[in-house]
């Protein structure tokens, strides 16, 4: 008995001449209306869109959060099981026989730009100082932050967020895209994935829906990454030249300022798109070897210069301990606290005054020394030891709250992030096998990533915890953080060069992702073509340019605000639809590696020959 084929008949309708020729018109039409409007809010009406898009994120964290969370963690164990299985990890995604197009150094090269680049390079310090001083097990009073016996578990959320679950997301989308592209001969485009569901019916306006979702979360992801590039850009140059009208001299330390953030997102773009044009084969690889080789150059300097043993012994017993929670990180998500179950914990003394205690109790922001300063009347005059207790009482608040605006926070990111990443792999990928697409995309950059927390966060953290920077790395915004451990750790003229260096490290890496992100989306538009027109990624270019600037704008809007506050709200909010494509794939993926297993066996029974 023959086994049905699979549906390969993908039908995108594209305009045959004009200026859309060779572009599904509804596609491009309907992504540059939604990123028009949103920017044109964003301009006109800034304060009402920050406000309108924080309001609607806090909503979507706190409702979606155990969904968030559980899925993330059921994509990293659906990717061990594809690698694992025989039949499933040998595939190669391409014709029997085909090499892979590009080299092992400029695939993992390409890889880890496109990828983690910019975020290393802004939280590889940031991030573990910032869970230092805040993570769960801070949050619940069991230890102290910013203290040694802090350090285990905040590099244990550490390696959660930049670790495998971060790449699994990544790789669920490009291993889907490349398997369909490469084994089956169809477009490079996000619908291509969901046809072992949907047939037919991918052909008509549900694909184009799917792939409209990929192309406004691409343009969200990319945009907030480059923001926080930028940002960290704009403090490099600062570190370097002392020029202050680049940045916002009112708050306590220096940041970006609006103009500065403006000059810099101009320069930055201006460059991208004249890579986009150049093509991935040129501007993207050249551009991402060099940022490896700048990438070696600084954590070698680190390895010299930094707290090198201090690292390594953090990287081994954090990786340990990463290890034996993994289970419990994938699927333990936290749900709201409502007042009446914090009522119903409290003290017979502190009942009645449930409603004055509930938003300092919950805050994971917060502790128990600011929540006991910022109670005020009959609630301030509680003893202590009821005030513990209270506190204590909305433990299940804070976490709840920590883990949706940190945890949840970075899936969404990654989520929004990975139709860019994830297409783009797949672009990289052709001709290599499903298991070492999952090895080399999953667990090589996990561990480079772990190493570049350990070496860069580990430094900056000892050099606390011995005094010698005296609180000024804990002081410093997040994308400072990695100039300010620089200019403790080295003095001089090599300080100097090395922050030039870095300085230049940062450009490259968001000139990649940006030009890697217009190439991701002309080619979702164009229906999986490769080969775009140069006017199209020009037009992307300046558009990714508007929503930056203008999201930028009307987060900087309330003086003092996080410039990166609208952009991150808009991005969650683009998120999670693409959530829910991502799970189709999941299940279109193992119904297709399934169905082409069967095949393969009718195959090779059929052509035995008769005993």
């Amino acid at each position: 008995m023959s086994i049905k084929p699979p549906f390969t008949e993908l039908e995108i309708k594209k305009a045959g001449s004009g200026f859309y020729e060779g572009y599904s018109l509804p596609i491009a039409l309907i992504s540059k209306i939604t990123m028009a409007l949103l920017v044109v809010w964003a301009l006109v009406w800034p304060a009402n869109a920050n406000s309108a898009l924080g309001s609607l994120n806090w909503k979507i964290l706190g409702d979606f959060n155990a969904f968030y969370i559980v899925i993330v963690g059921a994509f990293a164990f659906f990717l061990f099981i594809v690698a694992a299985l025989p039949q499933t990890g040998k595939r190669v995604m391409g014709r029997a026989g085909e090499a892979p197009e590009f080299s092992n150094f400029s695939w993992f090269s390409m890889m880890f730009g496109a990828g983690l680049g910019v975020g290393l390079m802004v939280f590889a310090t940031a991030e573990p100082m910032g869970l230092w001083g805040s993570n769960p097990v801070v949050v619940s009073g069991e230890v102290t932050g910013n203290t040694e016996a802090a350090l285990q578990s905040g590099y244990r959320y550490t390696f959660l967020h930049y670790g495998i679950h971060a790449w699994a997301i990544y790789v669920v989308t490009g291993l889907s895209l490349a398997y369909y592209a490469y084994t089956r001969d169809m477009p490079l485009t996000i619908r291509s994935a969901l046809t072992p569901l949907f047939g037919k019916y991918v052909n008509g306006l549900f694909g184009h829906v799917v792939d409209v979702l990929g192309v406004v979360a691409t343009i969200l992801g990319v945009s907030v990454t480059i923001g926080f590039g930028v940002s960290q850009f704009i403090d490099g140059l600062y570190a370097i030249t002392g020029m202050e009208w680049m940045m916002d001299m009112t708050g306590d330390a220096p940041a970006p300022g609006t103009v500065g953030l403006v000059t810099g997102l101009a320069v930055i773009m201006g460059l991208s798109i004249i890579s986009a044009v150049s093509g991935v084969g040129r501007g993207v690889k050249y551009l991402s070897n060099l940022n490896l080789v700048l990438s070696i150059i600084l954590l070698l300097t680190f390895v010299i210069f930094g707290s090198f043993l201090f690292a390594m012994t953090t990287y081994a017993t954090a990786l340990m301990d990463y290890i034996l929670h993994f289970t419990a990180l994938s699927f333990g998500p936290y749900t709201p606290q409502s007042p009446e179950v914090f009522a119903a914990a409290l003290p017979e003394a502190a009942k009645p005054l449930a409603g004055d205690l509930m938003a300092g109790a919950t805050n994971a922001w917060g502790s128990f020394d600011g929540f006991k300063s910022g109670l005020e009347g009959a609630a301030a005059a509680l003893p202590e030891e009821t005030l513990a207790a209270v506190y204590d009482a909305g433990n299940a608040g804070r976490q709840f709250g920590w883990q949706a605006g940190w945890t949840t926070f970075y899936w969404a990111w990654w989520i929004a992030f990975s139709p860019f990443v994830g297409l783009f792999l797949a672009r990289i990928s052709k001709g290599r096998s499903v298991r070492e697409f999952i090895v080399g995309c999953v667990f090589a950059p996990t561990l480079v990533c772990f190493a570049w927390m350990t070496i860069l966060g580990g430094t900056a953290i000892d050099l606390e915890l011995t005094g010698d920077a005296n609180g000024v790395i804990i002081g410093a915004s997040n994308t400072a953080k990695l100039f300010v451990t620089l200019g403790e750790m080295l003095s001089g003229g090599f300080l100097t060069a090395i922050t030039v260096m870095c300085v230049v490290l940062i450009l490259t890496f968001l000139v990649t992702s940006a030009d890697s992100g217009i190439l991701v989306m002309n080619t979702i538009m164009s229906g999986g073509e490769q080969e775009t027109g140069i006017k199209h990624r020009i037009v992307w270019g300046v558009i990714l340019t508007l929503v930056i600037g203008t999201l930028l704008i009307a987060g900087k809007n309330n003086g003092g605000a996080d410039p990166m506050e609208a952009l991150k709200s808009a991005m969650i909010i683009g998120a999670l639809p693409f959530t829910m494509v991502m799970g189709l794939m999941c299940v279109s993926l193992a119904k297709a590696l399934f169905r082409d297993g069967l095949r393969d066996k009718h195959s090779a029974v059929e052509a035995a020959p008769a005993e």
